[in-house]
């Protein structure tokens, strides 16, 4: 193989590319990146082979003569992150890589790239589409909810619904619930109905990366036991989280009739000022609703207390709650700080629902009052 990359254009996509290469693996091979070179398209694949794998399409190259190469990956990285020159020369056969530029040279010991796991391409005429601006803020607003580690598998991704014109995405780790709906495209008669696939965060984070152009179509297609998307330069392909995602319908709350109506930008900065007296133990952060006035105290033991008023618009009666403020700041902190939202609430021991733009729903459950150590 022998071609001529922009350093830039090479470095952009190997650095997205390079995180799905693992660090430490009992496979040394896939330390590595593939580069498949040729005059049509060149293209970088990287696959951790158990749950993720990408191919991504290098643009601005001059291919001398077509192959294909393994890079490994920290090195190269480095390499094409300080040769400052435009252009990078990369050469390889059976035996070695030279990676050149005006006044560097470096020269790598080769492997066979025959040898590296198949990533899957994107294939088949039955998928769905979502405009990637609108899909990028969807994964934002759900993938913080899932679980980092469960015993419950299901709980660590992002489960997809997928029906018609319709797209949501749920996810929980069993004392949250974030649920995001949006517009789609089907083609062909695919759907996920009947189905709870859960994709894994590590999964939703790269396709996250690779949503730059806000315009463009996302195209998604789901397997039994896998999903592929497809971008302009992208295909990604992740293995679905064993397990069955929770029954979440079950959990929504069927009656609300308190609503308390707030802004996100004041909210977030009394939560997070409350947030400051708390600690591993007091957690509890507590929110009193009354008289167009939110009161958040918050009280750790020989170390002080914090008290927070902030003016809503609310004449009900009072109500108070204790949140763990993590919970809630962590979702405002995805929000615009411009956007209204509203609190709907049951009684002051049931879930609490937080509603935006009529699309998103995020659901957590109050402390126990007695049990959590907020201010009283």
């Amino acid at each position: 193989m022998k071609a001529v990359f922009d350093r830039e254009g090479l470095l952009a996509a190997f650095q997205v590319i390079s995180a799905v290469a693992p660090a430490r693996t009992i496979k040394p091979i896939l330390q590595n990146v593939k580069l498949v070179a040729n005059e049509e398209r060149s293209v970088l694949m990287a696959t951790d082979i158990e749950s993720v794998g990408i191919r991504m399409e290098v643009r601005g190259v001059q291919v001398q003569d077509a192959g294909q190469v393994l890079l490994p990956t920290a090195r190269a990285l480095s390499i094409f992150r300080e040769a400052r020159h435009r252009d990078l020369h990369i050469e390889a056969d059976e035996s070695s890589t030279l990676i050149r530029t005006e006044h560097s040279e470096f020269e790598l010991p080769g492997e066979d790239p025959d040898q590296y796991p198949d990533v899957p391409g994107f294939t088949g005429d039955q998928y769905h589409q979502v405009q990637s601006d609108a899909l990028r803020e969807m994964i934002l607003r759900s993938t913080f909810a899932a679980a980092a580690e469960s015993a419950r598998y299901a709980m660590t991704g992002v489960m997809w619904e997928l029906n018609g014109d319709k797209v949501r995405l749920v996810a929980t780790d069993g004392r949250r619930l974030a649920i995001c709906d949006g517009a789609a495209q089907a083609h062909g008669s695919h759907s996920t109905e009947g189905q709870t696939p859960v994709v894994p965060t590590k999964v939703m984070a790269l396709l996250e990366k690779n949503l730059v152009d806000p315009d463009e179509l996302i195209s998604v297609r789901f397997a039994p036991n896998d999903v592929l998307f497809k971008t302009s330069r992208a295909e990604i392909y992740g293995r679905l989280v064993e397990g069955r995602f929770p029954p979440y319908r079950e959990v929504l709350p069927k009656k609300l009739p308190i609503k308390i109506p707030m802004v996100v930008g004041p909210l977030l900065s009394a939560c997070k000022q409350g947030a400051i007296l708390t600690d591993e133990e007091t957690r509890g952060v507590d929110f009193d609703f009354a008289d167009g006035k939110l009161t958040i105290k918050a009280r750790v033991a020989d170390k002080g207390r914090a008290k927070i008023e902030l003016p809503i618009s609310y004449d009900g009666k009072p109500i108070g709650l204790t949140f763990d403020p993590k919970m809630v700041i962590e979702m405002l902190r995805i929000l615009d700080e411009d956007t209204e939202i509203s609190l709907e609430l049951a009684d002051s021991n049931t879930a609490a629902v937080f509603k935006a733009e009529g699309n998103y729903i995020y659901i957590v459950m109050p402390l126990d009052r007695h049990g959590a150590a907020g201010s009283k």
